[in-house]
């Protein structure tokens, strides 16, 4: 439109407009993941695939994929490979070698030597093959050139348009490289809040929790003043929920004014209440403690003793907000992780609802009812819950199915098909493996696969607390 005419490649674009245009660069190591099932993601991302192979190349975008063998009952089409001139074989078997070059190219067998391999630009033809030997680059010096490239870069004042994007899928997720995080944690203390009155009392609060499985932004369950706006996380990885969890309280802390602007000490300020029932000996055992040193919010961190009097004054919080009906309060944060370990709030302490017999007071309330009611009343009044707990049989002791519909927004990690269609009413994540996650939203109807955040780094942590007590 803004050239009046219309350019087939990258080439006539440069041309006509004087602007050079990026190239981008696709790597896929062990592409033959993606088919290792016939199932409608293989399908998916061999359809993708043979389109950028096809039509990329005219617009600047090329493929490099590498696997260990083509061969396997599902697998790149044939005509897709057939669209990529240049190939590269290392030693292999004959069926391979026919695969990777061509039908009547069985050269790869015959190679030999360690490091040997055949280079063919020609589709695979036998008249285009061409024996090497790959190059062998130790870690010290493929370091050192990476050091020299960058100073290189740095001297010419060289900027990527864009940001690299490098998914590793066998590893948890870094927080450090959620940019939409680091750019709140840096923002001046009035874009952080927002502007006008009562802007906190309406707007919706993000609490990060991984990275998608997709270029877009991170994955983030919204927090806002209505009901079922608490978040639930089930399964047997208990680092990568204290991952998920730590982060999100970050991400809260971010969005909610620190003492530091509040008229005092004893003001209704933000609080977050954190029930600690990780096993003490685990490596990330103090990261609650931690997070309690670091934010200059007011953080309180229990374990059992505890639990009776945190929901104690939550729930007599709920109360007077009900009566109150302030539009304004402040909003408040309730941690629980690992509910299969907080005895006090199976089902079974409720007993017959909490009354007397004839004649008598009704019985005082006790931590599964309190639990219950903040869980029900409290997100409509600011109050907010994160939950995390091992497995669903663990989960239904403490929560019954009125209580569980108060988690609109859940996370899941690998569990059996029944579990899984229990909680997101789909038995996809029998299938997750090491490092993936579900997350789904009910409001939304959005269930997405993500890598879950690991929990952060001290070196991390410790650029938290100073941007934040330099926002304060």
């Amino acid at each position: 439109e803004r050239l009046g005419t219309r350019v087939e490649n990258i080439t006539e674009y440069r041309r006509a407009t004087g602007e050079k245009l990026p190239r981008i660069l696709l790597i896929v190591d062990e592409f033959q993941v993606f088919f290792m099932e016939d199932d409608p993601l293989a399908s998916e991302a061999a359809r993708i695939l043979d389109f950028l192979v096809r039509q990329g190349r005219s617009s600047g975008i090329h493929i490099l994929l590498s696997s260990q063998t083509l061969a396997g009952s599902y697998t790149l089409s044939r005509s897709t490979v057939d669209q990529m001139a240049v190939r590269i074989a290392l030693q292999c078997s004959e069926a391979d070698s026919r695969l990777i070059l061509a039908d009547d190219n069985p050269a790869a067998r015959l190679l030999s030597r360690p490091g040997e391999a055949i280079y063919n630009d020609a589709n695979g033809l036998v008249e285009g093959n061409s024996r090497f030997q790959v190059a062998w680059l130790p870690d010290d010096q493929r370091d050192r050139y990476l050091a020299q490239v960058a100073e290189r870069a740095r001297r010419k004042g060289y900027r990527p348009p864009r940001p690299q994007i490098v998914f590793e899928g066998n590893a948890p997720a870094k927080v450090e490289k959620n940019q939409l995080l680091n750019d709140l944690l840096t923002a001046p203390l009035a874009q952080r809040l927002g502007e006008g009155p009562g802007v906190r009392a309406v707007r919706k609060a993000l609490a990060w929790l991984g990275d998608p499985i997709a270029i877009r932004d991170p994955i983030a369950a919204a927090f806002r003043r209505q009901s079922g706006s608490n978040l639930l996380i089930v399964g047997q990885n208990d680092e990568a929920a204290a991952g998920m969890m730590a982060v999100a309280l970050i991400s809260l802390a971010a969005q909610l004014p620190s003492l530091a602007v509040e008229s005092g000490a004893g003001s209704d300020g933000p609080l977050f209440y954190v029930l600690d029932f990780g096993a003490v000996d685990a490596p990330y055992a103090g990261v609650w403690d931690t997070l309690a040193g670091l934010l200059p919010h007011r953080v309180k961190v229990g374990r059992r003793r505890q639990l009776p009097d945190f929901l104690a004054e939550l729930a007599a919080e709920v109360q007077r907000r009900l009566e109150d009906e302030r539009p304004g309060a402040a909003s408040r944060y309730l941690f629980l992780y690992g509910l299969q370990r907080a005895r006090d709030l199976r089902q079974e302490e409720i007993g017959y609802g909490g009354f007397g017999g004839l004649g008598e007071e009704p019985a005082a309330a006790n931590p599964a009812q309190q639990f219950a009611t903040i869980l029900r009343e409290g997100p409509d009044l600011g109050i907010h819950t994160v939950v995390w707990c091992d497995t669903v049989t663990n989960l239904n002791r403490s929560l019954d199915r009125r209580s569980l519909r108060e988690f609109a927004t859940r996370v899941v990690f690998q569990m059996s098909a029944e579990d899984s269609a229990n909680l997101i009413d789909s038995p996809v994540a029998s299938k997750l493996g090491p490092y993936r996650a579900l997350f789904y939203d009910e409001e939304e109807g959005r269930l997405e696969k993500f890598r879950p955040y690991g929990v952060p780094s001290a070196a991390w942590l410790e650029q938290v607390k100073e941007w934040l007590a330099g926002k304060s």
